[in-house]
Parts: C-alpha cells; sequence; structure tokens
C-alpha cells in the first residue's frame, strides 16, 4: 500500500506529483471522496486499496514534510480535528477505537491516518497491521463509500455542512 511521491518538496515544480497535494486540490478522488475539510486540512478517504471500512486520511493542506513542519495555528487546528473526525467515525460506523498513525515514510506531505478497529476486525489487521492488508482483505468500492458517506453526514451533524471545495491557492479555507 505504498504511495507513488516526487522526490522533491517543491511544489511550484510543473513535474510536483505528491499525492496528497493532488487530492488536496481535488485533482484526484479517492473512493469515497472528502469528508471534511476546515482548519488548514482535509479529511478523504484513503487513496490505496482499503481493508478497513471508515479508513480515512487527515491531510495538510498546505505542503509539509511532517507534524514538525506544521505552522503554529495548523498545529492547534490539528488536534482537535482529528478528534472531531475520531468520534464521527466511532458514532457512525460503530467502531470500538480508531487508530491515528503518521507515518511519512512513503508519502513525504503530513497526513494522519485514521483507521476504525471494530470488534470483527481480524488481530492481524489491528493497530499497525493494517498496513500489511493481503489483496483478499481489500474491501469493494461501495463499502468504502458507504462508511465515508456515515462519517460525513455525521460530522455534518457535528459540525454542519462540509466545506469540500479545494482551497484557493492551496491555503485554509475561508470560514463558512
Amino acid at each position: 500500500m505504498a504511495h507513488d511521491s516526487s522526490s522533491s518538496d517543491d511544489m511550484n515544480e510543473p513535474s510536483h506529483r505528491c499525492i496528497a497535494c493532488r487530492i488536496v486540490s481535488g485533482e484526484l478522488r479517492p473512493t469515497g471522496g472528502t469528508v471534511w475539510r476546515g482548519d488548514g486540512f482535509t479529511a478523504h478517504a484513503l487513496a490505496d486499496p482499503c481493508p478497513i471500512p471508515g479508513w480515512l486520511v487527515l491531510t495538510s493542506d498546505r505542503h509539509v514534510r511532517a507534524l514538525y513542519d506544521l505552522d503554529r495555528s495548523e498545529l492547534v487546528a490539528l488536534g482537535p480535528a482529528a478528534a472531531r473526525i475520531m468520534r464521527a467515525q466511532r458514532a457512525a460506523l460503530d467502531a470500538e477505537h480508531v487508530y491515528a498513525f503518521a507515518v511519512g515514510d512513503a508519502l513525504h506531505h503530513f497526513h494522519l491516518h485514521l483507521v476504525p478497529r471494530f470488534a470483527d476486525t481480524p488481530a492481524r489487521l489491528r493497530g499497525r497491521g493494517c498496513f500489511d492488508a493481503r489483496p483478499d482483505d481489500v474491501l469493494p468500492a461501495w463499502r468504502i463509500v458507504a462508511a465515508a458517506e456515515a462519517v460525513r453526514r455525521a460530522l455534518v451533524v457535528r459540525d454542519g455542512p462540509p466545506r469540500d471545495e479545494p482551497p484557493a491557492g492551496g491555503g485554509p479555507d475561508p470560514a463558512p
């Protein structure tokens, strides 16, 4: 489940192919789409084949390498945004727990994997094992879409309508 990412962190290069930047800008739409946008972050479905329903990725709108590169306002917004989405995942999907992983080895753009764990999640897919899924673990598109929609609806109930237009100029979305 590795991403094809550019070796360059320069967003101004015409050859820049960062998958996270493409998702945040709206150029690429993973199955399940974007479920939430705000405060300098975009929450979207996993762009790779997905073994866990409701696996979301909270990605910085700004292209930065890792957590240590986020600015103060992004750092202040990250915790509440992640917690809000994780609560929605638990409520909408009846998840027992939601893992949060920031690895950053394959994709050099800050992103936080928010991976639900269910009562029936196989032991080998729990914790970091979710990254080691086999081809036969991959869910059909309809399950990924249904889970993303359920989380999106839960977030609308909590936060109002989603801000799902890509940010202009790569910056944070304007206030609703």
